[in-house]
């Protein structure tokens, strides 16, 4: 796809990648086990502004109160997993770097399954997974971390802490009640994005929004992170700085992401290698199109999980099933990924 010489994306690209996210979120609003005529739909979002309702009390509360949220939350979810992600491959160089490379998923699938074990609110669930995501990279970072060590050094910390983290669940797991606790902790470990609501988005959203922000605003000098540090350091920019800030901008976006909503998988990887085989290695387009495509791609999936069938399905599912075989296909297809 053509790119413009500073690797960044042209006008008529920006314009689909703006436009595709809230055409996607409208659309999506009238889908569902019961259906909604988009004339409906628009008169419902144009009375909220205003203040003039002309449809049904059910209709209006079946999109404002049950859906709104959950578009919302999947737009975030995808365009922060997909960003983390995409910023995680580059400061490792991996292809393979997901966001939850250093361990940030397992604690805060941790975090949620104790909080559900001490029988927390779904507030109070959502904050202690949000802080255990955070311990777990600091962990990470603090195993990792030290003189004359790299960054495959922080990469196994992080599996190892990764792996503490879920041997953490498997026994907060088999200390719940299996009556109650388990069910729910099992499904919540599954991903879904069923208990979206406007108050846990207050909560989880502004750390995922001010993550992708300043991801944003440094994307010309994320290019610089496969670079070794001497080649880093002649171009004027601190790298260690660059580094620590991608780091805690990721870490911030995924542990945020989980516990609103669980392990999503897939979403983090899928993207952004299929935004690099479309737009090229330049972060100048890779974070635009991250957090566009991310979004389009979580609200499709999590439309399509909340509609094939009566009993919902988790969203992971879906990623997971059709994230492997079109991430097989995209890598056939492609001459593999590019740094």
């Amino acid at each position: 796809m053509k790119v413009r010489k500073d690797g960044g994306l042209t006008a008529a690209q920006s314009v689909v990648l703006i436009l595709a996210v809230p055409v996607t979120a409208v659309i999506a609003l009238g889908i569902g086990r019961i259906s909604i005529p988009m004339n409906d739909v628009l008169s419902v979002l144009l009375g909220k502004i205003t203040g003039n309702m002309t449809v049904a009390a059910l209709t209006e509360k079946t999109i404002w109160n049950l859906r709104v949220p959950r578009i919302l939350l999947a737009i975030l979810v995808g365009a922060g997993l997909s960003t983390a992600g995409c910023s995680f491959q580059s400061l490792f160089a991996n292809p393979l770097a997901t966001p939850d490379t250093l361990g940030v998923a397992s604690g805060a699938s941790f975090g949620a399954a104790l909080g559900i074990l001490l029988g927390l609110p779904f507030t109070g669930v959502q904050c202690l997974s949000m802080a255990m995501g955070l311990a777990a990279v600091g962990l990470t970072w603090l195993a990792g971390s030290g003189r004359g060590r790299g960054l495959g050094q922080i990469v196994l910390a992080g599996i190892m802490i990764g792996s503490l983290f879920s041997a953490l669940v498997s026994f907060t797991k088999f200390a719940a009640d299996t009556e109650n606790q388990l069910p729910s902790i099992t499904y919540w470990l599954m991903g879904g994005l069923d208990k979206a609501g406007f108050r846990g988005l207050l909560i989880g959203g502004a750390p995922v929004i001010i993550g992708i922000a300043v991801l944003w605003l440094l994307r010309w000098k994320l290019n610089l992170l496969p670079l070794s540090d001497d080649e880093a350091r002649s171009s004027g920019v601190n790298i260690v700085r660059l580094r620590i800030v991608t780091v805690v901008c990721a870490t911030m976006i995924t542990a945020s992401c989980v516990s609103m909503c669980g392990q999503v998988g897939w979403v983090g990887l899928l993207i952004p290698h299929m935004c690099r085989m479309l737009f090229g290695g330049s972060h100048l387009a890779l974070i635009p199109a991250c957090i566009s495509i991310g979004a389009v791609f979580m609200v499709i999936v999590d439309t399509a999980a909340r509609s094939m069938t009566a009993a919902e399905i988790p969203v992971s599912i879906l990623t997971a099933m059709v994230g492997a075989p079109f991430f097989i296909i995209l890598m056939r297809r492609s001459g593999g990924w590019q740094y």
